[in-house]
């Protein structure tokens, strides 16, 4: 069974939560934070992607953008802006988008269990992305970036969790500039916490990291790092864990650069060994598994995988395992989807338009729709000791940074 725990949360003077609360580090690049951030000096971007303040000449993983990360924090912290709860808590997150709302657990999840595979993985990490994390907890002595955790959902923990929102005054309450709402709850009533802590050490076998798996990598070679004058707090990471019943997986899809030097009539072909291929007069969004969108000359064609031509294990089955073993690498020659440049991924969030017009503009050749990777494939994945293929779920809405930091050092009011 799991551990979880309270903690003593960094968190923003209400006032100041919109004006604070930023979308994750790794959803945005130099140029889209420095856009984001523009004339909001509040903005925890300042801290996450502190390069945004440096000249462009300075790469994003120099020394000099972790040591202005620390200095900035320690600014947030000495102007007043961020605070530090007096007592440990958990916190409530409710986020709401186009009408559907999800609520998960603020807490800190115990490197332990991540490193004894309590927490379970379904994607390889990639060095430099982790060292980037590692240095950054590092520099600033916090861990600034949540991992999202999903985990097999417990009526006896979803009544409790709905009791305290119901009863309850939310602490910060805001519609973010995207339209996505942000409600937190603050968790201080003793009794109820070790409730909280007793349930999920009694009911819930395994978590899973739906998104963050570099920074629950990151945080365990920080500890590791410190060795033994590691202090208590590095034994656990900030989490937000959810319920199975109420997390979002949007599609991931792709666009390839060229065709390989194949006409579209040769494609055509070679698709039509595994698949029954059916042009289409409207885009195609997937609405079932096993069937793929395409586009290309301007065109759509629903793409549905023949039984036998693919296999059923947990990855197999999988729609991105199957686009993989069909389409990228007998037709396309990408083996790869992490290295090669001729691939790139589009999220779900921005529509199958945006599909369309990166295909149209003509620096992409064809574009693949999908549908929407399960929780339970992913579930199924993480179970059976197998990774997913890159970029398979996008999960949405995402939390915000600098609502609430989990501190590996104490800070006083001057920094």
């Amino acid at each position: 069974m799991i551990t979880i725990a309270p903690f003593k949360a960094l968190r923003p003077q209400a006032q100041l939560a919109k004006a604070i609360a930023s979308r994750p580090y790794d959803v945005l690049n130099r140029k889209e934070a420095k856009v984001e951030a523009q004339g909001n000096p509040h903005s925890f971007l300042h801290i996450t992607k502190s390069e945004l303040g440096l000249p462009d000449s300075i790469g994003s993983y120099d020394k000099a953008v972790y040591e202005a990360a620390k200095e900035n924090l320690d600014a947030f912290i000495s102007k007043g802006n961020l605070f530090l709860e007096n007592k440990p808590c958990y916190y409530i997150y409710k986020l709401v988008m186009d009408g559907i709302s999800q609520t998960g657990l603020v807490c800190v999840s115990s490197v332990d269990d991540y490193e004894n595979g309590l927490i379970k993985k379904h994607e390889f990490t990639r060095p430099q992305k982790e060292q980037d994390r590692i240095d950054h907890m590092a520099a600033i002595g916090a861990q600034t970036g949540n991992v999202f955790l999903a985990y097999k959902n417990n009526e006896e923990i979803d009544a409790l969790i709905l009791k305290w929102q119901t009863e309850k005054n939310a602490q910060y309450e805001f519609i973010a500039d995207d339209g996505i709402s942000h409600s937190i709850w603050i968790v201080s009533d003793d009794a109820t916490i070790e409730k909280i802590t007793i349930l999920f050490k009694r009911k819930v076998e395994a978590s899973y990291i739906a998104d963050g798996h570099h920074r629950a990598a990151s945080a365990a070679k920080v500890r590791a790092h410190m060795g033994e004058n590691a202090p208590a707090s590095a034994s656990y990471f900030l989490t937000t864990l959810f319920p199975s019943n109420q997390l979002r997986i949007l599609d991931y899809n792709r666009v390839i650069k060229d065709l390989n030097g194949h006409s579209v009539e040769e494609i055509m072909k070679m698709l039509q060994e595994n698949f029954d291929v059916s042009p289409s007069a409207n885009e195609v969004k997937p609405t079932k598994p096993q069937q793929i969108g395409m586009y290309v000359e301007k065109h759509w064609y629903s793409l549905e995988a023949k039984s036998g031509s693919f296999a059923t294990d947990a990855v197999g089955v999988l729609d991105i395992s199957i686009f993989q073993e069909n389409i990228l690498t007998p037709i396309f020659n990408i083996t790869d989807q992490r290295t090669d440049d001729r691939i790139d991924f589009v999220g779900g969030i921005r529509g199958i338009n945006a599909l369309v017009k990166l295909v149209d503009s003509k620096d992409f050749a064809a574009a693949f729709s999908f549908y929407p990777v399960s929780i339970d494939q992913l579930f199924a994945v993480a179970d059976s000791g197998e990774v997913m293929p890159p970029k398979s779920t996008w999960f949405e809405p995402k939390l915000r940074d600098g609502l609430l930091t989990h501190l590996l050092v104490e800070r006083d009011e001057e920094g």
